[in-house]
């Protein structure tokens, strides 16, 4: 008899355990309103509920897999993982009310998880806390990646990691940071956590409401570009928040791993990191033609062509999507330009 070619068993129990762990996350926004000084909203608690039913089903039907995870698995499960998450994020878009159907939710969702940043809304300042925060933190989620966040936090995993982390991460990042799979993304998400926190209280002194500035460092770090404010960054008219979020957006857009190692005192790396120069170089230079093209074909003053055109650079080639200017009446060399931004893309092992 033919071994079969999927552990489905397995599969099922990985999926389920993943499932719980998006349970508890909408069960954690859910406080998000009472934060604000609203009522408890059930949306996220039915959501919850259906999520955990739906996760303790699939952990029940395969409670009696054993078997190690190898290759075949774990393409499946990190497929079926961005769907299933992106599927389940869907309901409490949907529940809340604010989207016209399932279909409009789900494309909410999964341009979230995958920090696509398209979003169907017209009006983003009506949703309320909770849903504004549910959409930056599964962009956040999305951005270091949901297996890379399970290998750091889920023990039953330790088994077969390897294959997992190889299926979701492309190149061999791992075992630069440590030889252990489990220590290196615990080490990972720790980095992205820290910078995640530091860009919110940089915010909050800016004069961000502290909610919006967790929110717009969960989706700055995870390059995804949903805000809270219609006129995303551009809503405070602020250099200096615009300054933090162009200095996190870069950071962003660097690998994490070459980050760490900064981080560490490995300063040497700068220099011998021949992709990081180049990305440097990119992001400086596109940012100085894009500067001097603005202040030479619109009537922007000296500063404020540096200061949009610093910032659209960073947002462009990071692949953020924040904006601080209204592009779409510029002149049609310098939308082209920035077209040609989109091109560049971050480093490799970033969330660009």
């Amino acid at each position: 008899m033919s071994k079969s070619l999927f552990n489905i068993r397995l599969i099922f129990k990985f999926l389920g355990y993943l499932l719980f762990l998006e349970a508890f996350l909408m069960l954690a926004s859910s406080g998000i309103d009472l934060f604000a000084g609203n009522k408890l909203s059930l949306v996220f608690i039915k959501s919850a509920a259906i999520t955990a039913g739906a996760g303790l089903l699939l952990s029940l039907i395969g409670i009696h897999a054993r078997r190690d995870i190898g290759k075949h698995e774990s393409f499946v499960m990190v497929t079926l993982v961005w769907v299933l998450f992106s599927l389940f994020g869907a309901l409490p878009f949907y529940l809340s009310g604010y989207f016209n159907s399932f279909t409009d939710a789900f494309f909410e969702s999964i341009s979230g998880f995958t920090t696509t940043g398209s979003s169907i809304l017209t009006d983003i300042e009506v949703l309320s806390k909770s849903v504004l925060f549910w959409r930056s933190l599964i962009q956040w989620l999305g951005g270091m990646g949901i297996i890379l966040l399970s290998l750091a936090v889920m023990p039953l995993l330790k088994m077969g990691n390897y294959q997992l982390l190889t299926a979701e991460v492309p190149g061999p990042i791992y075992d630069k940071i440590h030889p252990r799979v489990t220590v290196a993304a615990r080490r990972l998400w720790f980095l992205y956590v820290g910078l995640t926190f530091t860009q919110a209280i940089l915010l909050k002194f800016g004069g961000m409401s502290f909610f919006d500035a967790i929110c717009h460092s969960l989706t700055t770090m995870a390059t995804g570009g949903f805000s809270t404010k219609n006129a995303s960054i551009a809503h405070w008219d602020s250099a200096y928040i615009e300054s933090v979020t162009i200095f996190f957006m870069f950071l962003a857009g660097t690998s994490f791993v070459f980050l760490f190692r900064i981080l560490s005192g490995k300063f040497y790396k700068i220099k011998n990191n021949e992709e990081f120069k180049v990305y440097f170089y990119i992001v400086i230079v596109s940012a100085l033609v894009l500067s001097t093209a603005l202040y030479l074909f619109t009537d922007l003053s000296v500063f404020k062509s540096i200061r949009a055109g610093f910032f659209q650079t960073v947002s462009i080639i990071t692949t953020t999507g924040y904006t601080t200017a209204n592009y779409s009446i510029w002149v049609p060399g310098l939308r082209f330009l920035l077209i040609i931004m989109m091109l560049f893309g971050g480093m490799s092992g970033s969330t660009s």
